[in-house]
């Protein structure tokens, strides 16, 4: 049994397989530096863009997430893997850095792409604050999704298998 209580979050109004990703532009963090670019620029070349949404990226819930998609080699089989938090770029550096992950993640403090996502979690007994829950969306170069992933409940961590078959990734 989990040294934690497991929540229920409750149903969420998320997108999707067959719509389209609401393109935005965040900095996009990395262990060295960040810069503004949008989704679609990220998204624009051949082959799917994998977008990984999860919780404040100091959480254990997005360490365990990125640990083990690094332990899959989900980096070197899929055309491109993206991150999305709710945390500050300062707080994304510093996380990608402390773990040598090779991703870049978006840095969405007040947490707006989560809501046009529909994956928002607000935090109990914090007024006004909320971060994503975590969820995987296949992306076409159009920002379609092909397949995903969205959390009903915390902590929840993705069917890795199947998103691996989803996502074209055995």
């Amino acid at each position: 049994m989990p040294d934690f209580e497991v929540t229920e979050l409750g149903p969420a109004d998320h997108l999707e397989a067959g719509e389209e990703v609401p393109d935005f532009t965040r900095p996009l963090v990395t262990d060295e530096f960040w810069e503004d670019r949008s989704l679609s620029d990220v998204a624009a070349d051949e082959g799917r863009t994998i977008l990984v949404c999860t919780p404040m990226i100091s959480s254990f819930a997005a360490k365990y997430i990125w640990d083990e998609l690094d332990e899959r080699d989900w980096f070197d089989r899929a055309d491109r893997i993206v991150g999305l938090t709710a945390s500050t770029p300062y707080a994304v550096s510093s996380f990608l850095d402390d773990n040598g992950f090779p991703f870049a993640v978006f840095a969405d403090p007040a947490n707006g792409v989560a809501d046009s996502l529909g994956i928002v979690n607000d935090l109990d007994g914090m007024e006004g604050i909320s971060e994503p829950r975590a969820a995987v969306f296949g992306l076409e170069p159009d920002l379609t999704i092909d397949s995903g992933w969205v959390a009903t409940e915390w902590p929840e961590f993705p069917p890795y298998d199947e998103l691996e078959s989803d996502l074209g990734l055995e």
